[in-house]
């Protein structure tokens, strides 16, 4: 999931917009007038709408031919909704403008537009993409086009970027939760009401490295000379093991995951511990952002053969 370096391509495509349909008609059109009348008025025409396509095609081809390109990929998206993806471009000499980056073969579905980019400077831009599936998905190459300088033709050139983007599985509705878990887990997060919650008072102590200090008592930290923090009783939690049968192939895993993707959500959300046992996989109930996570990530692998990187 990590960016990859841009490997140098000489594959360029040219494709005429409406307006540039339009102009190479009316081109065309002069130069059969210019034929038949032998009017040296027309011929001084076509020659300048020539002129004009040619300095189209080495203007835009001096934007895409010096520019490189690094992706910065998110933890993970969710299948057919919108993410951010963003791409770093730079060049080594030299200027580039209106510049159009999508990613090649049609793999996801959105682009990114700079307007200008200088020589010696990083430029990031945004594209709101949309991915058609959940599990590993590789991407493989980015196109380069531009408009520039007339937007007669849009010319675009391919480059090879490599990295591997994890998808998890759509958002969708979730079934009813399952019968909560008997036990607890052992430790201070498995036990019924402890430290570190949002209920009573319970005393204060010395903050501790990379603890959250949004609950520092100001007051008598001022008084003792250190960071102390409040501690606050913990209500109680239920603990849920979610439970998917990965031998299930086709289109009811796919609305397996999608329904444990929700509920995992839901159940977080009400404050209770979640785990998942899922193609000989188990992760233990706990809570948090970063355990949503770990079981979104454990979801979209399911039924895939992984790399390395992301098992």
């Amino acid at each position: 999931m990590t960016a990859a370096k841009t490997t140098p391509s000489w594959r360029r495509t040219l494709k005429a917009t409406r307006v540039g349909r339009t102009y190479l008609v009316i081109t065309v059109g002069i130069g059969l007038g210019a034929l038949n009348t032998g009017n040296n008025l027309l011929y001084l025409v076509l020659g300048f709408l020539l002129a004009i396509i040619v300095l189209s095609g080495v203007l835009s081809e001096r934007v895409i031919s010096d520019i490189r390109v690094k992706r910065l990929l998110p933890d993970g998206a969710f299948a057919n909704e919108p993410f951010p993806l963003r791409y770093e471009v730079s060049r080594v000499k030299g200027r580039a403008f209106a510049v159009r980056l999508s990613e090649g073969g049609g793999v996801l579905d959105g682009w990114a537009w700079i307007p200008t980019v200088l020589a010696g400077t990083k430029v990031t831009a945004r594209a709101d993409v949309t991915a058609p599936r959940r599990g590993p998905l590789r991407l493989k190459q980015v196109q380069i086009s531009t408009f520039f300088p007339f937007g007669l033709f849009e010319k675009s050139r391919t480059v090879d970027v490599e990295d591997l983007l994890l998808i998890w599985p759509r958002r969708g509705f979730s079934c009813e939760a399952p019968a909560p878990d008997g036990g607890h887990l052992t430790g201070e997060s498995g036990s019924q009401r402890h430290r570190d919650g949002s209920g009573d008072v319970q005393g204060l102590r010395e903050l501790g490295d990379l603890e959250d200090a949004r609950r520092v008592h100001w007051k008598k930290s001022a008084t003792v000379g250190k960071l102390l923090k409040v501690e606050r009783e913990r209500e109680d939690r239920k603990q849920y093991t979610l439970r998917i049968d990965s031998d299930v192939p086709g289109d009811p895993l796919e609305r397996a995951c999608e329904e444990t993707a929700a509920l995992t959500n839901r159940l977080l959300s009400e404050g209770n511990d979640v785990g998942l046992e899922a193609g000989g996989r188990r992760i233990r109930p706990a809570s948090g952002p970063g355990h949503e996570k770990r079981i979104l990530s454990a979801l979209a692998a399911l039924g895939y053969a992984m790399p390395g990187e992301l098992k």
